[in-house]
């Protein structure tokens, strides 16, 4: 039995127009099978690239090994360990912090691979350059490249901020302090 699929009237299977309205039959399996297409949406580009996102923030997050009092207590100076050298301040003035030394760390790594990174986004923006003023754009592109740092810092901020003890993405897991 096939089913007309502007006006829902039963016609055998061997009309292909419904004699009600005159559109196309759609034998009855077709009509089955269409609302279990339809049920399971394809995911957008947008939904991939949410879910990579969060898997690349999916980092270890060892906050149960700290004190509550320390982390209560420390959290300007882990917030100071991601904005540039004062990383530094953490490390010195608040040696007997856990909390603060294993956010000094993060904002040492941080640190050490926006310099090394800027040393190289230079070297080679001089090189592009060099060769022809038409490539300095390269230069500029390389430069934009210092956002993801940025990036970095603010989530590094946040978790501090929480009184989370969580690694940073992609960087998080150099270790430079003991």
């Amino acid at each position: 039995m096939a089913t007309c699929k502007n006006c829902g009237s039963n016609v055998n299977d061997d009309i292909k127009y419904c004699p009600n309205c005159g559109t196309e039959v759609v034998a009855q399996a077709q009509t089955q099978e269409q609302p279990q297409a339809q049920a399971q949406p394809q995911q957008s580009n947008t939904t991939d690239f949410t879910t990579k996102v969060a898997q690349l923030n999916d980092t270890a997050d060892t906050t149960a090994e700290f004190d509550a009092n320390d982390i209560s207590q420390n959290k300007v100076m882990a917030v100071l360990s991601y904005i540039g050298i004062l990383f530094l301040i953490p490390m010195f003035a608040a040696k007997e912090s856990k909390f603060a030394h294993y956010h000094a760390n993060q904002g040492l790594v941080l640190f050490v691979f926006n310099v090394a990174y800027s040393i190289a986004a230079s070297i080679v923006g001089s090189v592009f350059s060099a060769i022809s003023y038409r490539l300095m754009f390269v230069s500029t592109i390389l430069n934009l490249g210092s956002i993801v740092f940025l990036v970095l810092a603010i989530i590094g901020i946040i978790n501090a901020c929480n009184g989370k003890a969580k690694e940073l993405p992609v960087i998080g897991k150099f270790k430079f302090l003991k």
